[in-house]
């Protein structure tokens, strides 16, 4: 297959799939009502933070999925795909926050796992997942914090 046709598949996948996720799961009055961490950023800022992530998880999992399929750092892109796509539907639509937490918690050491596996032969991949690992980070933060205050 195209290396580009790859690239626009995965890019195309993951922010398709996100957007529907989160048009299916949109915090809502339950969401508003929940005490929240004086840090707590706007709603406003979600999607694009999101939208910009997402186009860059998918070209990572594409040039890892063309250069090194057959590694733990593929293995561990699918897993933090897994627990991305999970934890929107626990928290929003579910309402479990301390689910939604071990879930993101997950996440967060499937991105780390990622970056370490991907640091000597993919010093790109691992470089680009920098800013999701520090988003994702924060909303760790912010998900602890929902689940203290509430």
């Amino acid at each position: 297959m195209n290396r580009i046709l790859i690239y626009l598949l995965f890019v195309a996948a993951v922010l398709g799939c996100g957007l529907l996720i989160g048009i299916n799961n949109i915090p809502g009055e339950w969401y508003q009502s929940l005490a929240k961490p004086s840090f707590n950023p706007p709603n406003w800022i979600f999607a694009p933070v999101w939208s910009i992530l997402y186009v860059i998880i998918g070209f990572v999992g594409a040039h890892t999925f063309v250069y090194r399929r057959h590694t733990a750092s593929m293995r561990l892109w699918v897993a933090q795909m897994i627990f991305n796509f999970a934890w929107s539907p626990l928290f929003f639509g579910m309402h479990e926050i301390a689910v939604a937490l071990i879930v993101i918690v997950a996440l967060l050491i499937s991105i780390v796992g990622f970056v370490l596996s991907s640091w000597k032969q993919d010093r790109v991949s691992a470089l680009l997942f920098l800013p999701y690992l520090a988003w994702v980070g924060f909303a760790t933060l912010l998900n602890t914090s929902i689940l203290l205050l509430n």
